[in-house]
């Protein structure tokens, strides 16, 4: 049975002329260097740990929330203007990475609107500054509703 077992072991394993394949094969490829510096591995890091994924359903919390008949507290209007205005931009930064102004005209409309109102600063008055989020809500609707149809983002539930 011993001789069998070394039989078989040979057999699995045969002695192989040039020596170790890993030794040959490290000779034949260069090493591999990593594609950036330090400084730059670290950069990206930090913006891969600070992205967030795209999110339809709380994009649509929120424009439901400032589009809706009740008006939303005012202590609530520098929340919501901030995450429109990250809907907004996480929107256009997919329609600009996917050269979707190019290739539509409405949604270059669209992105020049998106732009354009999240430029804007919450006004101190009541009244403007609901207008002001109702624009913002308004203009973040209809660029998501077009990137929908024309298949960049998936439409939310």
């Amino acid at each position: 049975m011993g001789d069998q077992r070394r039989e078989c072991h040979h057999l699995v394993q045969p002695h192989r002329p040039g020596g170790d394949p890993a030794v040959n094969a490290s000779a034949a490829f260069p090493r591999w260097t990593p594609p950036l510096g330090v400084d730059d591995l670290a950069a990206l890091l930090a913006k891969v740990q600070q992205w967030t994924p795209f999110d339809g359903d709380a994009l649509l919390d929120d424009v439901g929330a400032v589009l809706d008949e009740v008006v939303p507290p005012e202590e609530d209007f520098d929340v919501l203007a901030q995450r429109l205005r990250g809907h907004l931009m996480r929107l256009v930064d997919i329609a600009v990475a996917a050269g979707v102004a190019d290739k539509d005209l409405e949604a270059e409309r669209l992105i020049r609107q998106a732009r354009t109102v999240h430029a804007g600063d919450v006004p101190g008055d009541h009244r403007r500054a609901v207008g002001h989020l109702r624009r913002m809500a308004w203009s973040l609707n209809e660029l998501f509703e077009r990137l929908s149809a024309i298949k960049y983002v998936k439409e939310a539930a």
